[in-house]
């Protein structure tokens, strides 16, 4: 018993802590409103908002869905925030100018796929092309490529976001999320 309870704990340890500073500093934020796409890099912040009942999270079936859910929450009075994928990043690009054309907040945290140690061909064009697509919209973007900023880069992209109602996208690197190798999981 000791025994597991130890290996849990050192799991729990080894767990990167980002995750859990994001969802305080979004909490900080007031972000009510959570519009996402299922991803693995964003699943323990999902989780966190999910046990929240102070947020509403809305499963979207397209992420191009949430600019427009979060449109609708601004104009309610309430802040939120859009979880996706890099791959997601491409079906937003026309839906985009709602923010934009409106002067509307938006912040949008993307977990990238297609660049440092990505194995799938797939996702390469769109990971190298989420930067220059959101920024062609008029998005805002930083990158992260380094945990200990994370918290930071999103503090900083609500501040910007809801200070002065433009769309933001704070991008996290691969560095920080971990290269996927779904050979080596196939074998666990």
């Amino acid at each position: 018993m000791a025994e597991a309870a130890k290996s849990r704990s050192e799991a729990a340890a080894a767990l990167p802590t980002w995750p859990d500073e994001i969802y305080r500093v979004l909490k900080d934020a007031g972000i009510r409103q959570v519009a996402m796409v299922p991803d693995a890099g964003h699943s323990r912040l999902i989780r966190s908002f999910e046990a929240d009942p102070e947020t509403r999270v809305v499963t979207l079936t397209t992420e191009e869905e949430g600019v427009a859910m979060l449109a609708g929450a601004w104009l309610g009075g309430e802040r939120g925030v859009l979880l996706l994928q890099s791959s997601g990043v491409g079906n937003c690009i026309n839906m985009l100018s709602l923010p934009v054309i409106c002067h509307m907040p938006l912040l949008m945290i993307v977990t990238m796929r297609g660049d440092w140690g990505e194995f799938n061909p797939w996702q390469i064009p769109m990971g190298q092309g989420t930067r220059p697509s959101l920024e062609a919209m008029g998005v805002i973007v930083n990158k992260v490529d380094e945990p200990h900023l994370v918290a930071s880069a999103v503090q900083g992209a609500a501040n910007l976001a809801f200070n002065t109602w433009k769309p933001v996208a704070v991008l996290i690197g691969q560095r920080v999320l971990g290269a996927k190798n779904f050979k080596e999981l196939a074998r666990k």
